[in-house]
């Protein structure tokens, strides 16, 4: 069965999960965790990406992000390719670090965020990392010590998740001690792993099946934790830009379409456009030309940066500022 497309939005809660290839080590030492911190500093407050919970084990790790303006895939992508790329040099290895394509569930926020807060922090001790809670307050490749005043991380949200358990810090964290310590005896909690409590067997399909149907019989599929309700909101969301993506390519609209259209808006060669040049009028018509590509084509970053010879990054930073020139000039692909 087909992979299914990842669920992307802005503002979106998002339970991620990351594992080493054939379940081998992503970690092999503490300069490895402290390396991946360090890209955490960086990249969630240029991506404006909010984070809740984390975890360090030694073959995968667990994030509970929000994602910023430009969705999630884009951070994860600065985060996991620059990581993989130090490792491999540091450790002389070659080859893929991390396990297929990281998974990304879409969480519905109010019965599930305290939930899976608990939930990843709790990783480290089910593991054996840590013997008790008393270590886990301490341990410091998890975001639990930063809760209880233990640690420090400034690209943590720290406020946002204590606000759930009171209106003072210190009440706050006292209840949050007493509700991770009740869920130790809970275990390993598979239905806030595997996409809902009750997976879709059919993905799309039989989500929209049952909908129609009113059965109600489909909680969630396999990218969704939520009830029903919001699995319809957040797959409308996401038909309605699949259908904008498809009825644009039927109507003709191409790369190549989309390149003629940003030289005839600009005024520049197609020469220019690929030249690499920081001229304004033509940065900006590169900017604008990655946005149109990307955002409404659908088409890869990656492949982007190859035809425009730019890096990755590069590329996304141009579809942000794409995305802004477009607005602010009223600059529409479809008049």
């Amino acid at each position: 069965m087909p992979r299914l497309a990842r669920l992307d939005a802005p503002g979106a809660l998002h339970h991620i999960m990351i594992r080493g290839i054939e379940r081998r080590d992503i970690f092999r030492d503490n300069r490895d965790r402290d390396d991946l911190i360090a890209r955490l500093s960086v990249v969630l407050p240029e991506t404006h990406t909010s984070c809740y919970a984390w975890s360090f084990m030694t073959n995968h790790a667990h994030f509970l992000f929000r994602s910023g303006e430009t969705g999630i895939a884009k951070a994860m992508a600065r985060l996991l390719t620059g990581y993989a790329t130090k490792f491999n040099r540091r450790h002389n290895r070659h080859g893929k670090l991390f396990q297929n394509r990281y998974k990304s569930i879409v969480c519905q926020e109010d019965p599930y965020l305290q939930e899976l807060v608990r939930y990843i922090h709790l990783n480290p001790l089910r593991a054996k990392i840590v013997p008790d809670l008393r270590q886990l307050n301490r341990y410091p490749y998890c975001g639990h010590g930063a809760l209880t005043g233990h640690s420090k991380y400034d690209w943590m949200d720290k406020k946002y998740v204590l606000a759930y358990f009171g209106k003072t810090l210190r009440k706050a964290r006292e209840r949050y001690l007493v509700y991770v310590n009740e869920g130790i005896q809970k275990g390993r909690r598979p239905e806030l792993i595997g996409g809902g409590l009750i997976r879709s067997i059919g993905g799309w399909a039989e989500v929209k099946t049952n909908r129609l149907n009113n059965s109600g019989r489909i909680k969630s599929d396999e990218r969704i934790l939520g009830d029903s309700e919001f699995v319809s909101d957040v797959i409308s969301g996401a038909n309605e830009t699949f259908e904008r993506r498809y009825a644009l390519k039927a109507m003709g609209y191409n790369v190549a379409v989309v390149e003629q259209k940003v030289l005839d808006i600009f005024g520049i060669s197609k020469e220019d456009l690929y030249s690499g040049s920081r001229k304004k009028i033509i940065s900006e018509a590169r900017s604008v030309f990655c946005y149109w590509c990307v955002r409404e084509l659908g088409e890869s970053m990656t492949g982007l940066a190859r035809q425009l010879g730019l890096t990755q990054p590069a590329v996304g930073y141009a579809v942000d500022r794409g995305n802004e020139i477009a607005n602010r000039g009223n600059i529409k692909l479809i008049e």
